[in-house]
């Protein structure tokens, strides 16, 4: 008797292609995956804000792409409670008209292009840089979370941490959030609500290190983040000895960079952070 194996080898082949279709989609996957990764530490300061208008949805999509691994942004609380993305206690500084955060509605604050003084400062047309409104907290999360493994650190400058960490949980993002700021009574308020979120506790230049060590293992906190100004190898070895994280505030210029790059931080807060990300490729090996 004759067997026709024909195709059952057809069969085969067909298996033995998706095989390999299978096997050279992964790779592929793997690729873009590493591309996009987030490079480690590296906190896009209120975020590419050296090419963006600050505190913008526009200068964090910006961070992300640049392969920021934190968007670092400040909130205060409006009239009406809303939790808004702004850095100062007013908008007089960024914006096309000075309100007070906290004594203006969330209504009255939409109206305002807070884009206007980047603007003016770089010498951009309304086309080359569009006006910005001022983004909610929700708005900030909900791009985090549509973008990779990017997280989210949040500065409260007004007493409005409890809020915030309510917006946090409501929205699930728990696992991609931190907070950072000077204030011990915002960042411990933080550990009490929510003690698996990660506290960056940002300290002056000529702190006393040492207690500061002891505050942030009695609180709970899991990184200090010294000035610039102020670091030093000795500071970076103690820190770390006690089993903290140590980080830094807000470095610009390609000198600096690289020498806090060489100090071995856990992170590095930048208003560029494709710089950083350019000299963290060309000068660790």
């Amino acid at each position: 008797m004759i067997i026709n194996t024909k195709p059952l080898n057809l069969e085969m082949n067909i298996l033995r292609s998706l095989s390999l279709l299978l096997f050279l989609t992964a790779i592929t996957l793997s690729t873009v995956a590493q591309q996009t990764k987030p490079v480690k530490g590296v906190t896009a300061h209120r975020g590419f804000s050296a090419a963006h208008p600050e505190n913008t949805l526009t200068a964090f999509q910006a961070g992300i792409d640049a392969g920021a691994d934190w968007i670092e942004l400040d909130i205060h609380k409006t009239l009406d409670g809303k939790i808004v993305v702004s850095h100062d206690v007013s908008t007089a500084r960024a914006a096309d008209k000075n309100l007070v955060i906290a004594q203006s509605s969330y209504r009255k604050l939409q109206k305002l292009d807070v884009a206007t003084a980047f603007r003016k400062s770089k010498g951009l047309s309304l086309k080359a840089c569009p006006a910005e409104k001022m983004p909610l907290l929700e708005e900030a999360i909900q791009l985090i979370l549509k973008n990779n493994a990017v997280k989210l650190s949040i500065q409260p400058k007004a007493d409005c941490v409890a809020e915030a960490i309510s917006i946090v949980k409501k929205m699930g993002a728990g696992y991609r959030v931190g907070f950072n700021d000077a204030s011990l009574q915002y960042m411990s308020q933080v550990k009490t609500l929510a003690p698996d979120i990660p506290v960056f506790w940002d300290r002056g230049p000529d702190t006393d290190i040492s207690q500061d060590i002891i505050t942030a293992k009695e609180k709970g906190f899991e990184t200090l983040v010294i000035n610039y100004k102020g670091l030093t190898p000795e500071k970076v070895r103690l820190v770390k000895t006690a089993g903290l994280e140590v980080g830094t505030w807000t470095v610009n210029d390609r000198e600096t960079l690289i020498k806090m790059i060489q100090l071995g931080l856990d992170r590095i807060y930048t208003d560029d952070p494709a710089l950083l990300i350019l000299l963290y490729k060309t000068t660790v090996k």
